[in-house]
C-alpha cells in the first residue's frame, strides 16, 4: 500500500534491482564469445557480482529514464515552496505554502499557487508529502486540498499544525493525513520517498530523499547544522553521506542564508541571551514576541520563567493554538500552574509574569501590534514592560516593525530588538553548512531553491566552488520543467505557476486588473460623476452631480468641482437621443473630458466614475 511505512533494510545488504546497470570489460566480453560454448561454460570462474550503478552511469545503448521537476513557486521569493515530480507517469507534491503580499498588493491577505497544473493532472498525484510546519510550506494546503484530494504525509509536530489550519476550513475530515518519520520509508507510485532528520526553527523538520527510476533526488527543506539542538539530535549527517556514496542525481538545496558565510548560530546561544536580559528585567513585566511556530524558543522561554518565578501567558491566535497543540503532543512542557491564561496576567505583579506573543514581524492584526497602539484588550503596555522582539524583520516587513516599535516605546516601555544582542538565530544554513551539504550528498546536478534570485545566485556560485561542474548546475524559475536523467539534463516546456491573491473569501478573483485600480485609487483617489437624463430625448433631467473619494476635499474645492461639472453637462449636451443608445461611449466621452480638465487643473488623474441613469 502506497501509506504503508517500511524498515529500512541494512544498505550492505541490498540486492541489486533489475534497474542496476553492469559495466562490462570490453575485452573480456570479446574473449569470452570467441571461445566455443563448452569451453566457456567448462572454463571455472569466480562468482560475478554486478556493481550498482552510481548517478550519472546508464546502460550502453539504454536511454536512461528521465524524471521532471517542475518548481510551481520558491524561487525567486521567499515563500511559497511547492515541488511537483513526475516520472515514468507518477506524479509526487513536496509542500505547499504561501507568501505574504507585497506593499504593493493592496487589500490581499496572502498569496498561494496557482494549481492549475495540479488540478490538470490530479489522476496522476500519487500524494503530498511536507518537510515541516511553517507556513511558507503548509499554508497553502487548505486551498490546494478544496481542488484535489489528495493523501497528506508529514511528520507528528507538522501534522498537528495542518490540523489546526484544515480545521479552518472544514477539511480535516475529508483529508487523509500519514504520519511519516525520519529512516522509515514510504512509497508513492514509483517513487520511494525516505525523510531524513534536520534541524530548522521548528521540530520534525525532514529532508526528503526521493527515490525513483530516475536515480536519487535529495530536497534538503528548510534546514541548518546545530550540533547543539535543543531538542531532536543534530541533522543527520549520516544517511546523507550514505546517499552521496551510492549516488545523488540531483539536489535541491535551501538558499535562504547563501549571502551569509560562516555557519548559523546554535539556539543555545539565544537562551544564554535571553536569560541575561529576564536578569536584567528586574522587576519589570517581560513580554517576548517571536514566531508562533518557533517551538524551541517557546520552550526556551517557558524554562527561563521557571528559573526566574515567573507565570507563563500567551497571545495571539496562532501563539495559543500552537503552544496547546504542541503541550498535548509532548513537544512542549512546563510544570503545573506556570502556564496561565492572559485574562488572568493582571493579578500578578509584573515581575512574576513573562508574556509570549505573535507580532514579531510587525503585522497589523497581531497581538504585538495592537498593543503597541493601546488596542490590546488584557495588555496595556507602559513603563513597567520590558519588552524583547525575538526574531529578525522579514525582507519588506522592516517598516512595520519600525512602527511597532516606536509605538511601544512612546507608550513608555524598555524595548530590546536590536542585532547586538543573541535572541534571535536563523533556522537556515550559512554558506559553510551548504557547502557541507554540497560535498556530502556530492549531487550530479544542483538546483538552488527557496529564495531570491540573489540568493539562488550565491548557492550557485558555492556549489560551484565545491566541484560542482557548472553545466550542470541550473538556477531555475517558477514553471520551469527541468528534465534530468543519467544522460544529461534539459530544460522542457513550461507548466503554469503564476500567483494567486486570496483576499477573505476570495481566492483568486483580485487580479492585475483589480490591483491596477486598488493602486490607482490609492495614489489619486475617486471622483464620481452621477447624472439622470431622458431615454427619448437625451435630454438631462438631474445632475451632474461629483462626488469626491481620496482626491480633494469638496468643501474647500467648489470651485474646482463645479467647473468640473460644466464640462460634464457640455458633453452631455452634445449628446443626442440616438447618443444614449450606447451608454458605454458616453460614459467614456464623459470619464475623458473630466480626467483631462482635473489633470489640467491639479496635475492629478484619479479614477473617473461615470454612473448614467436612464428614464
Amino acid at each position: 500500500m502506497e501509506n504503508m511505512q517500511k524498515e529500512t533494510k541494512p544498505r550492505t545488504q541490498r540486492a541489486p534491482t533489475a534497474s542496476t546497470g553492469v559495466r562490462k570489460n570490453g575485452a573480456k566480453a570479446a574473449a569470452r564469445q570467441a571461445l566455443p560454448k563448452t569451453a566457456a561454460e567448462e572454463r571455472p570462474r569466480r562468482a560475478y557480482h554486478p556493481r550498482r550503478r552510481r548517478a550519472g552511469e546508464a546502460d550502453a545503448g539504454t536511454p536512461a529514464v528521465p524524471v521532471r521537476i517542475m518548481p510551481l513557486g520558491g524561487l525567486g521569493e521567499v515563500g511559497k515552496n511547492i515541488t511537483l515530480y513526475e516520472c515514468q507517469g507518477d506524479m509526487l507534491l513536496v509542500d505547499c505554502g504561501i507568501v505574504f503580499p507585497d506593499s504593493d498588493m493592496f487589500g490581499v491577505d496572502l498569496v498561494i499557487p496557482d494549481f492549475t497544473y495540479l488540478v490538470q493532472n490530479k489522476e496522476h498525484i500519487k500524494g503530498v508529502v511536507i518537510t515541516h510546519g511553517h507556513e511558507d510550506h503548509i499554508g497553502g494546503l487548505p486551498y490546494l486540498l478544496k481542488e484535489i484530494n489528495l493523501p497528506v504525509y508529514a511528520t507528528r509536530l507538522t501534522i498537528g499544525l495542518i490540523t489546526n489550519k484544515l480545521e479552518e476550513h472544514g477539511l480535516v475530515r475529508s483529508t487523509k493525513l500519514v504520519e511519516i518519520t525520519p529512516r522509515r520509508k514510504f512509497r508513492l507510485g514509483c517513487f520511494t520517498v525516505e525523510p531524513i532528520h534536520v534541524n530548522h526553527s521548528i521540530p520534525d523538520a525532514v529532508a526528503l530523499a526521493i527515490s525513483c527510476p530516475a536515480g536519487v533526488i535529495l530536497q534538503t527543506g528548510d534546514f541548518k547544522v546545530d550540533y547543539t539542538p535543543i531538542s531532536g539530535g543534530p541533522t543527520d549527517l549520516v544517511t546523507i553521506a550514505e546517499y552521496g556514496e551510492r549516488g545523488v542525481l540531483a539536489l535541491l538545496s535551501d538558499s535562504t542564508n547563501a549571502e551569509r558565510p560562516g555557519f548559523t548560530a546554535t539556539e543555545q546561544k539565544v537562551g544564554a541571551g535571553i536569560e541575561a536580559l529576564f536578569s536584567r528585567a528586574g522587576k519589570k513585566r517581560v513580554i517576548i514576541a517571536t514566531f508562533a511556530s518557533n517551538l524551541y524558543r517557546i520552550q526556551q522561554l517557558i524554562d527561563l520563567a521557571v528559573k526566574a518565578g515567573r507565570k507563563v501567558a500567551v497571545s495571539g491566535r496562532s501563539m495559543v493554538n500552537n503552544t496547546q497543540m504542541a503541550l498535548e503532543l509532548g513537544y512542549l512542557h512546563a510544570p503545573e500552574n506556570v502556564l496561565i491564561d492572559i485574562e488572568d496576567i493582571n493579578h500578578y505583579p509584573p515581575e512574576k509574569i513573562a508574556l509570549v506573543t505573535t507580532g514579531s514581524q510587525g503585522e497589523p492584526l497581531s497581538a504585538l501590534s495592537r498593543m503597541a497602539s493601546a488596542s490590546h484588550r488584557n495588555v496595556h503596555v507602559g513603563p513597567n514592560d520590558f519588552i524583547i522582539i525575538s526574531a529578525n524583520p522579514i525582507p519588506g516587513n522592516e517598516k512595520m516593525v519600525t512602527k511597532v516599535v516606536n509605538g511601544l516605546l512612546k507608550l513608555g516601555a524598555e524595548v530590546i530588538y536590536e542585532s547586538m544582542y543573541d535572541v534571535h538565530v536563523s533556522g537556515h544554513a550559512c554558506q559553510e553548512e551548504q557547502k557541507l551539504m554540497l560535498t556530502l550528498a556530492k549531487p550530479k546536478y544542483f538546483f538552488p531553491v527557496h529564495g531570491e534570485y540573489k540568493q539562488l545566485k550565491k548557492h550557485a556560485q558555492t556549489a560551484a566552488a565545491v566541484g560542482v561542474p557548472e553545466q550542470n548546475i541550473y538556477i531555475g524559475e517558477n514553471g520551469d520543467c527541468i528534465i534530468v536523467s543519467a544522460d544529461g539534463l534539459a530544460i522542457g516546456e513550461p507548466v503554469p505557476a503564476g500567483a494567486i491573491m486570496v483576499d477573505g473569501l476570495g481566492v483568486g478573483d483580485v487580479g492585475n486588473v483589480v490591483l491596477r485600480d486598488r493602486r490607482h485609487l490609492s495614489e489619486d483617489g475617486l471622483v464620481i460623476v452621477a447624472a439622470t437624463v431622458d431615454a427619448r430625448t437625451g435630454m438631462i433631467l438631474s445632475g451632474p452631480e461629483l462626488v469626491s473619494r481620496g482626491f480633494v476635499y469638496v468643501r474647500e474645492n467648489e470651485k474646482l468641482m463645479d467647473e468640473a461639472r460644466e464640462q460634464v453637462r457640455e458633453v452631455l449636451g452634445r449628446t443626442s437621443a440616438a447618443d444614449m443608445r450606447d451608454l458605454g461611449s458616453v460614459r467614456t466621452r464623459i470619464r475623458e473630458a473630466a480626467s483631462a480638465f482635473l489633470y489640467r487643473k491639479t496635475k492629478r488623474s484619479p479614477m473617473i466614475l461615470p454612473i448614467l441613469m436612464e428614464v
